[in-house]
């Protein structure tokens, strides 16, 4: 079992690095979202900071985005070896 651990920890593909840009891509998404979004859903705000009609489906969507972006982000940088 302990080799299993071992053998896993050092094959990751997740990294300080990634987790930072992932982090990144989807609060900058979030706040694009936040101010982009016209027509938002009619169930109740999400309380954080004071976002008012800041919703469930808007996070979802703004999050999805997010991650799209940082996946890109992270292939591009792997891709050229910026991160590893």
């Amino acid at each position: 079992m302990y080799n299993i651990f071992k053998i896993l920890s050092a094959n990751s593909l997740w990294s300080v690095q990634v987790s930072i840009i992932m982090i990144i891509s989807n609060l900058i998404s979030i706040g694009i979202g936040r101010y982009a979004i016209k027509v938002r859903s009619f169930g109740q705000s999400i309380p954080i900071l004071g976002a008012e009609g800041f919703g469930l489906p808007e996070l979802l969507a703004t999050t999805s985005l997010g991650h799209i972006i940082g996946a890109g982000t992270i292939l591009g940088l792997k891709s050229v070896e910026i991160i590893s």
